[in-house]
């Protein structure tokens, strides 16, 4: 099961060609699609450079982005990573010469880009086994709470059954007096 704490990790592995790379930033995760030699392929914002783009937190609200191969490591930084087929036990690969061949007549295009249709997840899984799959806005979404955010939620989603289980009764209640 893959999880989104960066200090839990395992080793990330020695990647093989077609393998997805989970690269954990300090408020997402980034993924990439590992080609070989060191290289990856992944998306990064049109408007910025290719330095910039690396860790830009700007390329999660982009509408566009372009299909880059980088360096692994260089992509990476100072962030940790690891591969991640977390997909494989319900998706086939499709044949790493297939992904391959697929993802280097991308690179350099630009494609859309939507963070919950059509993010960086959905483009590598979509290489990977032809079609996109994506759990990091779910995920991100409720892990961006604080602790407090997350108490409040959850207080208030128990509210809001025990509010509607007690108009409920009261409803039921009044037709019985109604009689």
């Amino acid at each position: 099961m893959a999880t989104n704490d960066p200090h839990h990790l395992d080793p990330p592995g020695t990647p093989q060609p077609g393998d997805l790379i989970e690269i954990f930033r300090p408020a997402y995760q980034h993924w990439a699609l590992y080609l070989g030699d060191g290289y990856i392929i992944n998306l990064t914002p049109v408007d910025e450079s290719q330095a910039a783009a690396i860790s830009s937190v700007k390329s999660v609200f982009s509408r566009k982005a372009v299909v880059r191969m980088q360096l692994l490591k260089e992509v990476v930084g100072d962030d940790s990573y690891r591969v991640n087929n977390k997909y494989d036990d319900h998706h086939t690969p499709l044949p790493v010469d297939d992904i391959i061949q697929r993802s280097q007549v991308l690179i350099g295009q630009e494609v859309s880009y939507d963070l919950l249709g059509s993010n960086c997840e959905h483009f590598v899984t979509l290489l990977r086994y032809g079609e996109g799959v994506s759990e990091q806005v779910f995920y991100s979404f409720f892990l961006s709470f604080s602790h407090s955010s997350c108490l409040f939620l959850l207080v208030y989603a128990l509210y809001s059954v025990s509010l509607s289980l007690s108009l409920s009764l009261f409803a039921d209640a009044q037709s019985k007096i109604d009689i």
